[in-house]
C-alpha cells in the first residue's frame, strides 16, 4: 500500500503541482483548501503525513498541527512556511512538527522530505522491536555474581532504582560508573535503563575513545546543512535520538576538553545545539557515563574538567575487578560454559577439577571479557566433553599446565602479598616475554593497548634501554 499524504495548501496552482509531483512519486494524495477541511479527511484518510501551509483561511497552520497531534500522534507534520519566516518554523517544531519547508517550495527537497518522514516511521517500528529485544537481554538478573563485592553492587543499584521511583519530576541523576576495562560497565548501564522509568524509551550509547575526537561532536550533537562541506543535510545527534531516555558515554574520561563544555550544558541544562545552528533544541536525556580511568588525576591535571566531573558522579558506581570476586569465577565460567557450548553444539561440556582451580587461581587482567573469551576460544577448539588446563588460553599460551606454575602463582591471599605487585610482576613478565611489545604483551594479557600504557605509566615501568 502507498503512503498517504495530505495537502492542505489554498493557493491553488502550488496545490496542484504539489499533488501531481508527489503522486508521481508513488504516494497517494489528497487536497484541502482550508484547515477545517483537513481535519476532516484524518479520520477517513488516515494520513501518514500532513503538509499544511501556516496561513490558511480560518484556523492558521499551528492551529492545524496543534488538533492533529491530540488526533493521532503517529502523523508526521510537515510546515510549509513563507520564506524566511524562521519565527513560525520554531513554533512549529516546538509543538511537534516533524520537519518544516520554505517557500518557494522546491519539490526535489519535499520528496526527499516525505521519504525521510516514511522512513522514519519504519525505523520507530524497528527501534520499538529492537528496544523490546534488549530489555530482555538486560536487567538486575544479568548481573552474574554472590560475591560480596556482587551483592553490594546490586544493593546500590536496587536503592537507585527504588529511589528514582518515588521521585516528583523527571529529571533523572546522572551516574558515573567505574572500573577495570571488561568487568560489564556497559552491562550496568543497561540494567540502570531497563529496569528504571525510562525503560520503554532510547537507550543510546557512544564509545567516546573508540569515535574519533573530530567526529565525536557531530555524532554527539548533529549538525545542520550546510555546517561544513560535506553536510549536505541535517543530521541529528545522539543527544537528541536518546531524548527521554538514556545515553550512555562509555570511556568518558578521553573526551577532549574542547567537547566537555558542551556535555556540561546538556547535563545541567537539557539542550543541544547542533554544530551549524543558532538554535537550541531539547535533549531530556539520563547521562550515564563509564570509565576505567580514574577520573580525579585528570581533574588534578586539568584535563578533565571539575565541575562536569561532579555532575557525572552525582551518583557513582564501582565495579569490582573479577580477581576480587571469588566464586563469581566459577559462577561466570559456568555461564559462559553453557552459552558456548549451546551455539557451537556441544552442550556436554564440564570442566575438570584441575580446571576450576586454574580459573580460580588466575590474576584475570582482562576481567570477565576476557574470561567469556577464554571459555569461548576453549569451548571452540576442544574435541572432548572436558575442558582441561591446556584447553585456556593462558596456559597454553605461557606453555604450562595451570596457571600457579606462572603468572597466577602469588595471587592467592594467604600468601600475603599485595595486590599492586602481583599486577605489577603480572605486567612486566607480559612485556620481558614479547620483548616490551606494548601490541602483543596487551594481547597476551588480554586487555587493551591504551590500559597497559596506562598501567605501565602507573607503575612506572621502564623496558631495556637502547
Amino acid at each position: 500500500m502507498p503512503h498517504a499524504v495530505l495537502i492542505i495548501e489554498d493557493e491553488a496552482t502550488l496545490a496542484k503541482n504539489m499533488e501531481a509531483y508527489v503522486a508521481r512519486e508513488g504516494y497517494e494524495v489528497r487536497l484541502a483548501k482550508s484547515g477545517e477541511q483537513g481535519l476532516e479527511q484524518i479520520a477517513e484518510f488516515k494520513p501518514d503525513v500532513v503538509l499544511t501551509d501556516y496561513r490558511l483561511p480560518g484556523i492558521n497552520g499551528l492551529e492545524v498541527l496543534s488538533r492533529i497531534r491530540r488526533i493521532d500522534s503517529q502523523i508526521k507534520l510537515i510546515m510549509i512556511t513563507g520564506h524566511g519566516n524562521v519565527g513560525v518554523a520554531v513554533d512549529a517544531m516546538e509543538a511537534g512538527a516533524y520537519d518544516y519547508l520554505s517557500k518557494p517550495v522546491i519539490l526535489s527537497e519535499l520528496k526527499l522530505l516525505l521519504d525521510r518522514a516514511v522512513g522514519q516511521e519504519r525505523l520507530e517500528e524497528a527501534l520499538s522491536y529492537y528496544r523490546n529485544k534488549q530489555a530482555q537481554i538486560s536487567g538486575l538478573d544479568k548481573l552474574i555474581g554472590e560475591s560480596p563485592p556482587m551483592r553490594s553492587l546490586k544493593s546500590t543499584m536496587h536503592q537507585l532504582l527504588d529511589a528514582e521511583i518515588g521521585m516528583r519530576d523527571d529529571e533523572l541523576p546522572a551516574v558515573l560508573i567505574t572500573g577495570e576495562t571488561g568487568t560489564g560497565k556497559e552491562l550496568v548501564a543497561r540494567a540502570i535503563h531497563f529496569e528504571g522509568q525510562r525503560k520503554s524509551r532510547p537507550f543510546v550509547e557512544i564509545n567516546c575513545a573508540a569515535t574519533p575526537a573530530q567526529l565525536l561532536e557531530t555524532e554527539l550533537f548533529g549538525y545542520e546543512r550546510g555546517a561544513f562541506t560535506d553536510a549536505r543535510e541535517r543530521k541529528i545527534g545522539l543527544a537528541e535520538a536518546a531524548d527521554g531516555g538514556t545515553l550512555f558515554l562509555d570511556e568518558i574520561g578521553d573526551v577532549e576538553a574542547s567537547l566537555q563544555g558542551k556535555l556540561l550544558r546538556l547535563l545541567e541544562e537539557k539542550v543541544v545545539r547542533r554544530l551549524g545552528s543558532v538554535r537550541d533544541y531539547r535533549a531530556n536525556v539520563r547521562i550515564v557515563a563509564a570509565t576505567n580511568r580514574p577520573l580525579e588525576p585528570l581533574v588534578r591535571a586539568s584535563k578533565f574538567r571539575s565541575d562536569l566531573y561532579f555532575l557525572l558522579r552525582i551518583i557513582q558506581i564501582a565495579l569490582p575487578p573479577l580477581r576480587d570476586r571469588g566464586e563469581d569465577i566459577l559462577r561466570l565460567a559456568h555461564h559462559f560454559l553453557a552459552l558456548q557450548g549451546a551455539r557451537y553444539g556441544k552442550k556436554e561440556l564440564q570442566f575438570s577439577q584441575q580446571t576450576q582451580e586454574a580459573l580460580l587461581g588466575y590474576l584475570w587482567p582482562g576481567n570477565v571479557r576476557e574470561l567469556r573469551n577464554v571459555i569461548e576460544q576453549a569451548v571452540l577448539l576442544t574435541k572432548q566433553s572436558v575442558i582441561e588446563p591446556a584447553h585456556l588460553t593462558f596456559c597454553a599460551t605461557l606453555g604450562v599446565s595451570a596457571p600457579e606454575h606462572a603468572v597466577a602463582a602469588p595471587t592467592r591471599a594467604s600468601e600475603g602479598l599485595k595486590l599492586e605487585q602481583v599486577e605489577r610482576d603480572l605486567l612486566l613478565q607480559a612485556l620481558e616475554k614479547t620483548s616490551w611489545n606494548v601490541t602483543h604483551a596487551a594481547k597476551l594479557l588480554g586487555i587493551s593497548r591504551d590500559t597497559l600504557r596506562y598501567r605501565i605509566e602507573k607503575y612506572d615501568l621502564h623496558g631495556p634501554r637502547a
